[in-house]
């Protein structure tokens, strides 16, 4: 008994060794991670006698706001700001809505020519039409220097639709043979049983849509040159590339003490990032069950 006693002790301290080993090493890597954003946070607050000093800073000395002040009042950070919530809060519905209604159509085993539309989903999946194909297209369509050029090629995704509809056929089929025996059509069933059983998938993909038109660059890059209508990643990009942030932010300071660049810029980052971050909450209890069901299903 005691020997089995001391080799089930020896057996709990190795777990718990190897435990405390793992969550340490976890946490250097948290720390990695998380360290440099708060730093950008802290150096947004801090006045600028306390940066120039050349001080390590995780805690302002002294706190301001005059990097936002300088931000929010320039007309290049709005206009880059409306174009992004313009993209954002069209193109997320419009990718939830197509994603989910062609992974539903295709989920069903009745529909003419599954098969065939099956494959041609999966193609594109595998083979990009290409960027310079992509610009003629925009091009011919009248697209080029509109935002609706950010929102239209990945409204839908085959890799979405895949998921969308793996999950759709894992739901009992007697829901809808009852709601066909109620009377309902094939819309009302969609619209009022598949979705409601839906949500967590729905929130999930809602987030993937939000935060990726957030980020949007790639396409606003190829497709938009007017300098008003670049959203905030692009604008984000010239503000680091900057010589002379003014001349982006498109602003006349009048504030009383000179704001350095590098604060400007750190104020910029954490303008641009804050609102995708204050919507994940909302959806977190929804996304880790949407993200397993997706794993499971798919």
């Amino acid at each position: 008994m005691k020997k089995k006693e001391k080799k089930k002790m020896g057996m709990r301290a190795k777990t718990l060794l190897g435990q405390s080993v793992l969550n340490f090493i976890l946490f250097l890597l948290a720390a990695v991670m998380i360290v440099p954003f708060i730093y950008i946070v802290m150096v947004s607050f801090t006045d600028a006698t306390v940066y120039e000093a050349g001080k390590f800073i995780l805690w302002p000395e002294k706190w301001s706001l005059d990097a936002y002040e300088y931000v929010l009042t320039g007309s290049g950070f709005l206009d880059a700001l409306r174009s992004t919530l313009f993209i954002t809060l069209i193109g997320t519905p419009l990718s939830v809505i197509f994603n989910a209604g062609l992974g539903y159509m295709l989920s069903k085993n009745t529909l003419p020519g599954r098969n065939i539309l099956n494959k041609l989903v999966m193609f594109t999946m595998l083979f990009g039409a290409g960027m310079i194909p992509g610009y003629i297209n925009m091009s011919n369509l009248g697209l080029i220097n509109s935002l609706w050029a950010c929102i239209l090629p990945g409204a839908c995704s085959a890799w979405n639709v895949m998921v969308m509809k793996s999950f759709f056929q894992g739901l009992p089929a007697e829901l809808e043979e009852a709601a066909e025996i109620d009377g309902c059509g094939t819309l009302r069933i969609f619209t009022r049983i598949v979705l409601p059983l839906s949500k967590a998938m729905l929130a999930t993909f809602t987030l993937f849509g939000a935060v990726s038109y957030w980020n949007t660059y790639f396409s606003a890059v190829m497709y938009i040159t007017k300098t008003a209508m670049l959203p905030l990643q692009v604008f984000l990009q010239k503000i680091v590339l900057a010589s002379n942030i003014s001349d982006v932010l498109d602003v006349a300071s009048n504030l009383s003490t000179a704001v350095p660049e590098e604060i400007t810029k750190m104020a910029t980052v954490v303008v641009a990032v804050v609102p995708i971050l204050c919507v994940y909450p909302f959806l977190q209890k929804h996304f880790a069950k949407g993200v397993m069901v997706g794993a499971v299903k798919g």
